[in-house]
């Protein structure tokens, strides 16, 4: 039985991942934000939920170190919590832009460096470790009024392959998946044209994003090491021109 940790799980693709965890028998606990919809998971789930904002450093910290206090050890973190706030540049202030950043990028340092500490006091003696960090197709693509999360996101992957390197001695890999078009909205109304845009021939949904998470963290899998996955239904593959 695997110890999951997984961030931003209280809907979506976060609930999915806990979802899947779950379905395979592993111990899983996860946080959010989100009081209410965070306890809907841990009720449907039976898995343990902290209600927390990753930009609070102590209660992240809190939260990973009572586990690894009550586990032994964490064998797998998702670091899948992520806010966009798109608008303009010049309405965007500087505070704004931080917590983009705080909450994406910085909290995958926090429990990614208290995992580490972790498993350098253990001695290595786990041979197993994963940690999966969510990015997006805005590392490499972007819209206007997205600075701040396309910054997050590419911080994200440039920090997955420097994890990789550095948490190779403690048996840990480390990837990211790059997400395209994800319906987890329930009210959002897609189109024909929404599904045909997709060379799979339809928009995705939150459970590719979280049999991919499965796949990385399959024992066998090792191999596969500071990669970032790209699950988009083939769009970023496209070569579209103005009409």
């Amino acid at each position: 039985m695997r110890r999951v940790f997984v961030t931003g799980a209280g809907h979506g693709i976060g609930r999915a991942i806990v979802e899947a965890f779950v379905a395979e028998g592993d111990c899983v606990a996860f946080c959010d934000i989100d009081d209410v919809r965070g306890k809907e998971v841990a009720a449907a789930t039976g898995v343990r939920f902290f209600r927390l904002d990753v930009c609070d450093k102590c209660a992240l910290e809190g939260a990973v170190k009572s586990l690894l206090d009550e586990w032994g050890d964490i064998d797998i973190v998702v670091n899948n919590v992520g806010i966009g706030n798109f608008a303009p540049i010049t309405e965007t202030t500087v505070e704004q832009f931080e917590k983009v950043i705080d909450t994406n990028l910085r909290s995958v340092f926090i429990t990614s460096r208290l995992l580490a500490i972790h498993r350098e006091r253990m001695g290595a003696a786990n041979s197993y470790g994963r940690i999966v960090n969510m990015c997006s197709t805005r590392y490499l693509q972007s819209e206007a009024g997205t600075e701040a999360y396309s910054a997050s996101k590419g911080g994200i992957w440039s920090m997955t392959h420097a994890l990789a390197v550095s948490l190779a001695p403690y048996h840990i890999t480390v990837n990211c998946i790059a997400p395209g078009w994800i319906n987890v909205n329930e009210d959002e109304v897609l189109r024909a044209e929404d599904h045909s845009f997709h060379l799979s021939g339809r928009v995705g949904r939150a459970d590719d994003i979280a049999r991919a998470c499965l796949f990385l963290c399959d024992e066998k899998n090792d191999f596969i090491n500071g990669q970032c996955i790209t699950v988009d239904g083939g769009v970023t593959r496209k070569m579209i021109y103005p009409e």
